[in-house]
Parts: C-alpha cells; structure tokens; sequence
C-alpha cells in the first residue's frame, strides 16, 4: 500500500467518524508540513501552530475531501490558505523580525560546516524575501518536490502561471544570492 492509499484509507475512516484516523495522518505529515511552513520564514512557534491549525481543518472539513484528490495536495492547499491569511495579519500588525528560521526540521541540513550554515542561512533569506506568489511557488517545487500540476491546484493557477512564477522567484534568487553564486 502506497502512502497516498493510506492517506485516503485514514480521510475514508475520518469521513466515517473514527477521529483517531487523524493520528496516523498527522504522524506521516506533522514534520513535512512544518518544514514546508518554516520555509516561508516561519519560526518554529508559527509554524508548528500553522501546521496543528492545519491538521483541525483537516478533521473538521474531512467531509469536503474528495478521495480523487491526494491527501498531501489537499492538506497543502489548507496550509497555504492559513499562511497567506497569517501574512495578511503580519501585513496589518508589523512584529519585530523574528530569529532565523532553521532550514528544516529534518537531521538532513548541511550544518556541517560553517560555510554551508551561511549558505543556507542565505537562502532562507532570500526565499522569505520573495513576494508571497513567488515564494508558495518555490517552496512547492523546490522543497516540496511537487509537480507544477500539485502546485496548480494547491494554489489555485494554471501550470502555466506556476512555471512563469516559478521562472520570476528563480531570476530573484539568482539576483538576490549573485555572490554566493559566483564563489
């Protein structure tokens, strides 16, 4: 059984009522997720609380999944509608800048060195520079792995606007990270 028919299999139970078929499903995406929110710009605080909001919209809307869909597209697209309605929020009540936000929450960050420490502390930089659009855009495919047709949908464009955005935040960054490029 692949991790999208068990996704489904857990939607199917969660749909029937079986609150505990949320647990299964916030133990294989919690991290990803949270990975996904941080590399936004989140803190660890903001993101984990995006991420749990994410996961009681899960439950609450489980009637509106459509099995046809993959779970992760679905969850994703909750997740960026809570982190563009928290930029807006951020947008009307300006905070002071947060901490720096770790690369990810996994043991695969190269922190090995204190020349890659700078080098991802960078992109990070650079990525929660972007303009909201251009930054779902990276995250999703960049980080995220997803296909330009997920993005589509998680965000609510063609294929077509994913690629030219996607084409806009790459000639940002590269701009943005020029002397990291040329070393």
């Amino acid at each position: 059984m692949t991790e999208a028919d068990h996704d489904r299999a857990d939607m199917r139970r969660l749909q029937g009522g079986d609150g505990s078929a949320l647990d299964p499903l916030m133990q294989r995406w919690e991290i990803r997720l949270r990975s996904y929110l941080m590399r936004h710009g989140l803190n660890d605080a903001d993101a984990c609380d995006l991420a749990q909001e994410s996961f009681v919209r899960v439950f609450r809307h489980a009637s509106r999944f459509d099995p046809r869909r993959t779970f992760s597209t679905w969850m994703f697209q909750i997740a960026l509608n809570l982190l563009r309605d928290h930029a807006r929020r951020r947008q009307r009540r300006p905070t002071s800048p947060l901490g720096e936000a770790p690369e990810a929450i996994t043991d695969t960050t190269p922190q090995s060195t204190t020349e890659s420490a700078e080098a991802a502390a960078a992109v990070r930089d650079a990525v929660s520079k972007l303009p909201l659009p251009l930054r779902e855009v990276v995250v999703l495919v960049e980080f995220e792995h997803r296909s330009y047709a997920e993005v589509a949908e998680i965000i609510g464009a063609s294929s077509k606007a994913v690629e030219t955005r996607l084409y806009r935040a790459r000639a940002k960054l590269r701009e943005s990270l020029s002397h990291w490029l040329e070393s």
